[in-house]
């Protein structure tokens, strides 16, 4: 891989950076739980797609690929239903369950 394809691939992940931060920042308070609980879906899908990944027989680097994906996914998933959960909380009332 030579100098312009990193150059190249990193560009494209600071725009994709750029413009995530954009459209993050600009979705209501009101749409922050559904946004959330549809992106903890989408983990789950990687998550189970970095599953087969680790688990195929395709060598060595694909099954370290593979699990440091299943790690990420996993982290990102836990991660999206605690902050879940906790943004459930503010909208219970204090005195009820």
């Amino acid at each position: 891989m030579d100098f312009d394809h990193v150059l190249f691939a990193l560009y494209i992940f600071m725009l994709a950076a750029f413009l995530g931060v954009q459209v993050i920042a600009k979705v209501p308070q009101l749409l922050h739980t559904p946004l959330m609980a549809f992106t903890n879906a989408i983990s789950g899908v990687s998550l189970v797609a970095s599953l087969v990944i680790a688990g195929a027989e395709r060598g060595l680097v694909s099954s370290i690929l593979g699990t440091i994906a299943v790690f990420a996914a996993t982290v990102n998933v836990v991660g999206g239903f605690l902050i879940t959960d906790r943004m459930l909380k503010m909208f219970r009332k204090k005195g009820g369950s």
